[in-house]
């Protein structure tokens, strides 16, 4: 049976489209297909919060079954339109197994008669009802008040409030916001923290607001958030000092001697990014002014208005964004939701039934909010490379882990600035720090020392930022590294087995690949390292990559892959895997494995019964051990093109502490996948 909920309000601008987003994606953890819905909207034709959740992964749907009716047909006869909204929504609950139904903006009718409509509307549907509210100018007690006026209006029409979610809220009131909500009703009660990216407007609404045109800049970059206003009325020295990153300064037209200085503020690490520059009062630019900056590179917008500092000023401040508009604030949103609503609570409550399935949203919905939970600490050495860069800014958009770069923070800065990427919240580290170089160098030098090692050649020898940045996570300066991109697997790997060493009891490094199937997800090894690997290597891989299986909740079922199953072939390569097969189970016993069996006897059920009935392992196999490196990385690849499948990794297995390999081709996806999976595995350890 279809499950749905409609998300509800009492009023404008609480943020219920990163509610919307947060139970989309609390839903694809748990179910097949969602749909979302807009039972009335302004314009059925254009609605911005519609076009943001349907570009949410796992919401497949056409535009047009997202919405019911228009405030003006419902005005003109309520009851086609209740009947209108309940077909369309119908259609939604026969092909879909959950519905996200988002209630109306209170945008053009009047607040007590909206609500009333919106408790019709969700009564007609029989959806459980989700209430948000706002903290914003509010205690604890007003906000009391207005759910419980809020929740009896729609129990009055026969709704069941499921939960409440108050947003907006400051740091300093969560709990007694908690407590006085909880008396409300014994329902789900969550409170999320005020998040000023979610109601930033964007540079080009600003723009927009206050009839600037654009002079200077990229016009690119308008898209971009703007988090503050500043007024720039005073000398440059006392200026910086009042700066905010992302801010948007007002500057009087006649005060140009300001502009050098907040673009070098602008690039500064110290300073910048900010988001926009608006200059006030209708003066013409001197033509001296503009011939400086004909030449520069000046990514930073600049527009001019004809309106004076502050009634631009005053504009600007009431100008709120939409809580979706952007894929920032869509991070945010999910971010805020996983960290603050208690899901375990609200899926209860909804009487949502779990389900076996994976598909590769869930998967990554799973995996973001595994790394979400325990967030660590990520080396990225490759900094010079604008892949990193932009994948570093997701994985700090999307709140997954906290990124560490390598190299001059000034010309990072730079380049981040140039990329549009917001990077503020990344930690940079010097490599040619020399306090960092001699302690790294002397470490270096102490645990190779059996092997001639020097501190002028361990000095030497950090110049490779992958030494480097290992020695990083083996100082505990970070918790694992992504490296690869532009570095050799070999180069990236060398420093770990150095000095960080193999798990105890595992004698090999090997690496494996987390294959998002359409249904499933199943881990492969050793595809990347070990050419042909040992019987008892092979057995070590095979544990690792069951442990591999477990920290991604997937329970490890081992097929260990021959072309023979069972004791029906004979000759060394069978013999390899029959061997291995017979360590694992002394190794870890409480493993389930089985070997030697083909692949199609693996996956296969059908096949299964036939050629080993009874096992646990075949047929259902989740963890796929080939015998030599040629036959795993085919396969994955072949299985990868001709199913759809998605590869993630390679996932290095059997060290000690995370490091995970790139290909040279990685797409930033790509990047971000692996530095979540490190994330994960740094949890583990």
């Amino acid at each position: 049976m279809t499950k749905s909920v409609y998300i509800a309000s009492s009023e404008r601008q609480v943020s219920k489209s990163s509610i919307a987003l947060g139970l989309i994606d609390l839903f694809a953890r748990q179910v097949r297909s969602i749909a979302v819905y807009r039972p009335l909207v302004l314009n059925t034709a254009d609605d911005a919060v519609i076009d943001a959740l349907l570009s949410i992964k796992g919401v497949r749907q056409a535009r047009e079954n997202a919405v019911g009716v228009t405030y003006a047909d419902y005005a003109a006869d309520s009851g086609r339109a209740i009947d209108t909204i309940v077909a369309r929504y119908s259609a939604l609950a026969e092909s879909h197994d959950a519905v996200v139904v988002l209630g109306s903006d209170y945008e053009d009718i009047e607040t007590a008669m909206e609500l009333e409509h919106n408790a019709v509307i969700a009564a007609n549907l029989n959806a459980p009802v989700l209430y948000v509210v706002k903290a914003q100018g509010r205690t604890a007690e007003q906000v009391a008040r207005t759910a419980e006026s809020a929740v009896e209006a729609f129990e009055a029409k026969h709704n069941t409030v499921i939960g409440i979610i108050v947003t907006h809220a400051a740091p300093d009131q969560i709990d007694a916001l908690r407590e006085a909500v909880r008396g409300v009703r014994d329902v789900a009660v969550s409170v999320l923290p005020e998040d000023p990216v979610l109601t930033a407007p964007s540079v080009g609404a600003q723009f927009d607001a206050v009839g600037a045109t654009h002079w200077l800049g990229n016009q690119d970059f308008r898209t971009h958030e703007s988090l503050h206003t500043i007024v720039a009325g005073m000398t440059l020295p006392n200026l910086l000092t009042r700066l905010k990153r992302e801010a948007t300064v007002i500057v009087p037209a006649d005060r140009l001697d300001l502009l050098p200085g907040l673009l070098m503020a602008h690039r500064s690490p110290d300073y910048g990014p900010l988001a926009a520059l608006i200059l006030t009062g209708g003066f013409e630019v001197p033509e001296s002014v503009s011939k400086l900056f004909a030449d520069s590179e000046i990514d930073l917008p600049i527009a001019v208005t004809q309106g004076d500092t502050f009634p631009t000023a005053v504009a600007l401040q009431g100008i709120r964004g939409t809580s979706t508009s952007s894929l920032r604030k869509i991070e945010a949103s999910r971010a805020l939701f996983q960290q603050h609503v208690d899901e375990a609570a609200l899926l209860a409550a909804i009487d949502l039934p779990r389900t076996e399935i994976r598909t590769p949203t869930m998967f990554e919905h799973q995996i973001m909010q595994m790394a979400r939970s325990a967030k660590q600490r990520i080396v990225l050495p490759e900094a010079a490379d604008d892949r990193v860069l932009s994948a570093a800014d997701v994985v700090l958009q999307r709140q997954v882990a906290d990124i560490i770069l390598l190299g001059d923070s000034a010309r990072i800065s730079r380049r981040a600035s140039e990329l549009g990427l917001n990077l503020a919240a990344a930690s940079v580290v010097n490599p040619e720090d020399p306090e960092l170089i001699e302690k790294f160098a002397a470490e270096y030098a102490r645990l190779r020392a059996h092997k001639g090692m020097t501190i002028e050649k361990a000095r030497e020898t950090l110049t490779d930022l992958s030494y480097f940045a290992t020695m990083m996570v083996h100082f505990g300066m970070a918790d694992g590294m992504v490296s690869g991109a532009v570095n050799t697997t070999a180069n990236t790997i060398r420093p770990s087995l150095e000095f960080i060493k193999t798990t105890p009891g595992v004698s090999v490094v090997s690496g494996s690949f987390l294959m998002a199937m359409s249904d499933r997800v199943l881990v492969y090894a050793d595809c990347a390292v070990n050419p042909d690997p040992s019987p008892s290597q092979l057995a070590d891989i095979a544990i690792s990559s069951a442990r591999t299986a477990e920290s991604f909740d997937i329970e490890p079922r081992i097929a260990m892959l021959s072309y023979s199953t069972g004791d029906s072939g004979f000759g060394a390569d069978v013999d390899k895997v029959r061997e291995a097969t017979q360590l694992v189970r002394e190794r870890a016993p409480e493993l389930k494995v089985e070997g030697p069996i083909q692949f199609d006897a693996a996956v296969d059920e059908v096949v299964a019964k036939k050629k080993m009935p009874g096992s646990e392992v075949a047929g259902r196999a989740t963890v796929f051990i080939f015998p030599d490196l040629n036959t795993g990385n085919n396969t994955y690849k072949a299985v990868q093109r001709t199913s759809g499948a998605v590869a993630i990794g390679p996932v290095l297995q059997g060290l000690n502490k995370p490091v995970n390999d790139l290909s040279r081709g990685a797409l930033v996806d790509d990047i971000v996948s692996t530095i979540v999976i490190t994330a994960i595995q740094a949890q583990k350890h």
